[in-house]
């Protein structure tokens, strides 16, 4: 006979808890967090608009702007390069290494409206910012109301 250690609610709590992992990742999608047990490195972006342009910022720390790739074609952004892992000292010990290397792709799908022809990209402490101007037709307009 076996000695099996009690567990009231084990088996029920650890697939609830599955589920709401399952669903907090559904509607909060990947986070900083989660990424950090995945394999590949995907450098965090913050993505706003203005009345005159989209703004796309990408945290590349440890980086030079030779090392990184900005592409638009069509309505598709792309972002891609490669941080290169340092080079270790023989006599280094480690004992923890939490920094990602390696290269990565960001593709994002614009809305329609951009001035291809000017788009700028600018790179300054590890943070890539681009600027990607709308097309008259694209900026939001405000339609005055008439009273009547």
């Amino acid at each position: 006979m076996d000695i099996v250690p009690w567990r009231p609610f084990g088996d029920e709590l650890t697939s609830f808890r599955k589920e709401i992992d399952k669903l907090w990742n559904r509607f909060l999608g990947e986070t900083p967090f989660a990424r950090t047990f995945a394999e590949e490195w995907l450098p965090s972006v913050d993505i706003s608009e203005d009345k005159n342009s989209y703004l796309v910022k990408a945290e590349l720390p440890g980086m030079d702007a030779k090392d990184v790739d900005v592409s638009l074609s069509g309505d598709l952004l792309t972002i891609k390069g490669e941080k290169k892992k340092e080079t270790e000292e023989k006599d280094e010990n480690r004992y923890r290494s939490e920094r990602y290397y390696g290269s990565f792709q960001r593709v994002f799908r614009l809305p329609s409206g951009v001035k291809s022809d000017k788009v700028e990209a600018s790179f300054d402490k590890g943070i890539l910012k681009i600027t990607l101007p709308k097309l008259e037709e694209a900026k939001k307009k405000e339609i005055e109301i008439k009273i009547k």
